[in-house]
């Protein structure tokens, strides 16, 4: 039963031993404690307010990714546009000098076949006047085989002229 119900001395050697170990933890440890503590907190504090900046930095990207993405969704619309009517620009230039080229070749076609028209309107003149000289020719040599109705012809042309 000594257990239960320790002596005076052992209980005073103890308290003796417990303030000994309470004032060197007191004057040692426990500052040391507390600053650890304290360090502990403020690198919580700092590493919640580090997160919520970041949070809202984040925040603030997205958003910024959102308007770029935007303005590039615009611009890409934009040349898009600007690509379609450069397009159209060239193909209607392209139709336009082809319907160009077109009428000139229409046109210089068209000289072509009136300056061959006219060269074979004239060829067939020239051949027709030679015709018409040769039979003029044989015509007048058989009704003026005579010397009488060559000087009648000859009266009647210079009358002719006198008239006209």
């Amino acid at each position: 039963m000594n257990l239960l119900t320790p002596e005076f001395g052992l209980l005073i050697w103890t308290l003796l031993a417990f303030l000994v170990v309470f004032f060197v933890l007191g004057k040692f440890a426990w500052p040391a404690i507390m600053k650890g503590l304290k360090d502990r907190e403020a690198g919580i504090a700092d590493s919640l307010s580090t997160a919520e900046r970041v949070k809202a930095e984040m925040a603030q990207l997205k958003s910024e990714n959102e308007i770029l993405l935007v303005k590039a969704r615009e611009e890409r619309a934009l040349l898009l546009k600007e690509a379609r009517e450069t397009k159209d620009k060239i193909i209607n230039e392209a139709k336009e000098a082809a319907k160009v080229e077109a009428n000139k070749i229409i046109l210089d076609a068209q000289f072509a076949i009136n300056a061959q028209k006219m060269a074979a309107i004239t060829e067939v003149k020239n051949q027709v006047g030679k015709l018409v000289i040769e039979v003029s020719e044989k015509v007048l040599r058989r009704e003026l085989g005579n010397k009488e109705a060559q000087e009648a012809h000859i009266m009647g042309m210079v009358e002719e002229v006198k008239l006209n």
